[in-house]
């Protein structure tokens, strides 16, 4: 296994990080354990869940396993706060000192562990100071109960302001970042990668297969597999903006490419989110201990010259087939 440096830290991650969010919910505990097992036991030593996910159930799952097999030490844990943890209560959500300190105490609890290896922030929020989420951050670091801060979704000017106000009040800089990143949107090549490269942030790419429509169950004949996630999207917008006809036009040129080199096509998707300049470890989010093997399958592969040729002719470097960021679809409250 190759393992990899967080940031510009000195701890090291494998090139693919175990998402949890499924566990909990549509993944049931007594079949997230084998699975997180499963990842362990393969060499996959990074953890990614969140609070929000299944309202807790995705940390406490995480957290028993973790128990279960005895590895927590071996493991490098990370979580995320923002999400709304009570639809009664309208502090219960966002990146106030309130909510983060009260909401790391319940993951803490959540987790079965005494400190969080890294502790991101959901997503950005423009009603808080940059200032009030950062010391908070660093009093969580200070106490011990969080080794390293991260960000999901933040733009990259974001990043930037974060740098100069952590350097002018002396306080923990965020390490990493959590974008989304796959062959169907690249938009994270224009800006966000050259700044993570010159200030040593570490890219965590979520939805690496973006959500399924990159492993070739979508089909302009069967556009809605039963169970898949964007089968029945209602009237969720957000989902619906994301199945354009460019997504069946890069699959279907793709498919063949990794049926030549002898792996699926999302083994080739996750392997070439892996292998470009700037990223630290994707996030994968198996369901199934079938979908695990087939994600671990993408390890060993290797991405030629021609595979990077192919994928640039279908979706060129900085641009988009399918939109993955919320800002894409307007502003919305960020509940899970």
């Amino acid at each position: 296994m190759e393992y990899r440096s967080l940031g510009r830290t000195a701890t090291k991650v494998s090139p693919l990080c175990l998402g949890c969010m499924m566990f909990g919910g549509k993944t049931s505990p007594d079949d997230s354990y084998p699975i997180i097992d499963r990842a362990l036991d393969a060499g996959i030593n990074f953890l990614d869940t969140a609070n929000v996910y299944s309202r807790g159930r995705s940390e406490e799952v995480t957290g028993e396993a973790l128990k279960r097999n005895g590895k927590r030490h071996q493991v490098v844990l990370a979580t995320k706060v923002h999400g709304m943890m009570d639809d009664n209560d309208p502090n219960a959500f966002g990146s106030s000192r309130r909510h983060i300190i009260e909401q790391c105490e319940a993951s803490l609890r959540r987790l079965q562990t005494d400190y969080i290896d890294l502790y991101q922030i959901h997503r950005p929020r423009s009603d808080t100071p940059i200032d009030e989420t950062l010391r908070a951050l660093d009093d969580l670091i200070r106490a011990g109960k969080v080794r390293y801060i991260g960000t999901s979704t933040f733009g990259a000017w974001q990043l930037v302001e974060s740098l100069w106000v952590a350097k002018e009040y002396g306080l923990n800089r965020f390490i990493c970042e959590q974008p989304p990143y796959h062959i169907l949107d690249r938009r994270i090549e224009r800006e966000l990668i050259p700044m993570a490269q010159s200030y040593g942030f570490g890219l965590i790419p979520w939805s690496p297969l973006a959500g399924g429509l990159l492993t070739g169950k979508y089909t302009r004949e069967n556009p809605s597999p039963a169970g898949a996630r964007y089968s029945d999207i209602g009237n969720n917008a957000r989902f619906a903006a994301r199945k354009t006809d460019e997504v069946y036009d890069v699959v279907e040129e793709l498919a063949p490419v990794a049926k030549a080199k002898g792996i699926t096509l999302a083994q080739f998707a996750l392997a070439w989110c892996m292998q470009q300049p700037g990223i630290t470890s994707p996030i994968i989010g198996p369901r199934t201990m079938e979908q695990l093997e087939d994600n671990l399958g993408a390890l060993p592969v290797t991405i030629t010259a021609e595979d990077r040729a192919a994928v640039d002719a279908l979706v060129p470097p900085g641009r988009m087939a399918s939109p993955f960021y919320e800002a894409d679809f307007g502003p919305h409250q960020y509940r899970w």
